[in-house]
């Protein structure tokens, strides 16, 4: 568990027009630590984040969760097209896949999970809004990736986890399970972007942007009814 926050001020930021409902999980996508943050320090750089997770375990807050950080981008969940208004961002200190994609280490997590449960418990945030940057922006972003440990979070309740129990293929065509996955959140405007991200996030092992029994049957049980307030 995280022992302290630092505090590393960034110039970017404006105001809030929606209360937080979303939590987004990034990778820094930069080859270290400190040169991620300082573009996110960098008022040129016109991007940010409520916090930074290194791979160390340290947590930087970098915007005040009140404001409205730069980090989402031109993105879009479950109706909401201001991400950044709704929701906190954190990003994670990782390579990403440009500069060597690596697993995130256990401390980095053990930062990471107390972070998020606080934010989720504070602002009610349902598991299906904890998302990752990939999901809510399919045509343009690929983090936090498909190393990222989800089934760490969705053990705690804290992300939706992958359904592997019961699963049935509905058989849906392939514009049928489009429609299924724009009604659990994802822009389909790219729909081959958006399968893959589907696919990054619930299968992680196969991401080849084909429309298969697997993917139909996993989108399939997301979409079931569940207990009330734990979506």
């Amino acid at each position: 568990m995280y022992s302290g926050i630092i505090e590393t001020p960034s110039p970017n930021f404006d105001d809030r027009k929606a209360p937080v409902s979303m939590l987004v999980l990034h990778y820094t996508g930069m080859p270290d630590a400190a040169s991620a943050i300082n573009w996110l320090a960098n008022p040129e750089s016109k991007v940010s984040a409520h916090y930074v997770v290194t791979e160390d375990g340290q947590v930087i807050r970098m915007v005040a969760e009140e404001k409205r950080a730069w980090h989402a981008g031109k993105s879009h969940w479950r109706g909401i097209s201001d991400v950044n208004s709704a929701s906190i961002g954190i990003e994670i200190v990782n390579p990403g896949h440009e500069w060597g994609y690596r697993p995130f280490p256990e401390v980095q997590m053990q930062a990471l999970v107390p972070l998020v449960n606080d934010i989720v418990q504070r602002y009610r945030i349902t598991r299906g809004n904890v998302v990752g940057h990939s999901d809510i922006a399919p045509a343009r972003k690929q983090d936090p990736g498909e190393l990222f440990p989800w089934h760490t979070l969705a053990r705690l309740r804290l992300a939706l986890p992958r359904p592997t129990k019961n699963l049935m293929d509905p058989h849906w065509t392939d514009s049928g399970f489009m429609l299924a996955l724009e009604r659990f959140g994802y822009d389909i405007t790219d729909q081959e972007a958006a399968v893959v991200a589907f696919q990054r996030r619930f299968r992680p092992e196969m991401i080849d942007g084909i429309i298969d029994g697997e993917c139909r049957a996993i989108l399939l049980a997301l979409l079931l009814p569940k207990p009330r307030g734990d979506d």
